[in-house]
């Protein structure tokens, strides 16, 4: 088989798809990986893989780059002749999609993670938006042998109110999994607390109301740390500005550490990891947490909600309420043996739900299957 993944930038397609496409060369598939560079593509030719450089700007609306985008996809895929296009995050999803139909690609499977700004924000921009999103989404998704994977049945549902998908033609896989191996159990911190928030940091995410609660709760626990783990994306409207961030460090309420890359290591310092996000796919970092046995404190929002086991691995908080998750921090804080319980039961989940091996076999069928049935046409 001949398998191409079309993602934003090389990063993110190493944090959440690599393994899946070191399996695909492992069983003598050619993969093929057309992703924005960002200083990784050396990287990515050392174990195997054929990487494509192109030009996707994640931030960008403009049409002239899209249209041209569009045809540099579709020439490269003509040329490749791929088996099975696999199309992750939102751009790719779109742009790839309808360069994947003009190229006759006779099978696509369509990675929804998580609908994105333009579905989940009430701002005027954003429903304006979403009226040229619709009808695109409706022709990338037109592929007749396809497979949607969706992270969560919002999602699902959301993306089947304006686009016809047949029920035998999606498939359910919660996250990109976590490595249980990398992410082994660690002791719990319980001594010197910290309370972490691990994201890219966007209003969305949440780092508002984060910050909000830090100093409703630094006063009453002073010797407990505040952390804020991740770089700011200026390619996102809903950024924060490192202005801010700085602010909020001088005046003591909390630490910001920036972009981290051994997540092992740094959730293994948190106590409590808390992700207050307004909507997500799959967070990964809250699988991750819980691999290394970390109680969680999210919100009750599609993605997060399907994330944890709330009374059990954590605690679900209501959205955009700093005092719902304040509350449920301290909670947390003032109750050692309530962590130890939820540590232990937070490792039995993700070896339930979210083992990487699984998600990347699951992977593999769908590509399988696709090439069977299209071969059985």
């Amino acid at each position: 088989m001949k398998i191409v993944y079309i993602v934003n930038v090389d990063w993110f397609f190493i944090s959440h798809r690599l393994p899946i496409a070191l399996e695909a060369l492992k069983r003598g598939h050619e993969v093929h990986i057309f992703t924005k560079d960002t200083g990784n593509m050396d990287y990515l030719k050392s174990l195997g893989l054929k990487v494509h450089p192109i030009n996707l700007e994640r931030g960008s609306i403009n049409p002239f780059s899209s249209f041209k985008l569009l045809f540099d996809l579709k020439n490269k895929l003509k040329k490749i002749k791929p088996d099975v296009v696999h199309l992750v995050t939102i751009k790719p999803v779109l742009i790839g999609g309808l360069a994947s139909i003009l190229a006759k690609v006779p099978s696509i499977v369509y990675a929804i993670s998580g609908l994105g700004f333009i579905f989940t924000n009430t701002m005027l921009k954003a429903k304006i938006l979403r009226l040229g999103i619709i009808p695109l989404y409706r022709l990338a998704l037109s592929a007749k042998n396809k497979t949607v994977i969706v992270q969560n049945l919002d999602d699902l549902r959301i993306l089947r109110q304006y686009v016809s998908i047949p029920e035998s033609q999606t498939v359910l896989i919660p996250g990109s999994g976590v490595d249980l191996q990398q992410f082994n159990v660690q002791p719990l911190p319980l001594r010197n607390k910290i309370v972490l928030m691990a994201c890219r940091l966007l209003a969305d995410k949440g780092v508002y109301e984060f910050y909000k609660s830090t100093q409703l709760l630094k006063e009453k626990y002073p010797e407990v740390r505040f952390v804020l783990v991740g770089g700011i994306d200026p390619d996102n409207p809903a950024s924060l500005t490192e202005q801010e961030l700085n602010e909020w460090v001088e005046k003591g309420d909390l630490e910001w550490w920036g972009h981290q890359s051994d997540m092992p290591e740094v959730l293994s310092q948190a106590t409590i990891v808390v992700l207050p996000s307004y909507r997500e796919g799959m967070p990964k970092v809250l699988l991750e947490a819980q691999a290394l046995g970390r109680p969680i404190v999210t919100t009750d929002v599609p993605g997060c909600r399907e994330a944890i086991e709330n009374g059990k691995t954590g605690f679900l908080t209501q959205v955009k309420d700093e005092h719902s998750l304040a509350t449920a921090i301290e909670k947390l804080i003032i109750n050692d043996e309530l962590c130890l319980q939820f540590s232990h039961n937070a490792r039995a989940l993700a070896e339930q739900k979210f083992d990487i091996e699984q998600v990347v076999k699951t992977h593999i069928n769908i590509y399988e299957n696709l090439v069977q049935s299209q071969h059985a046409n």
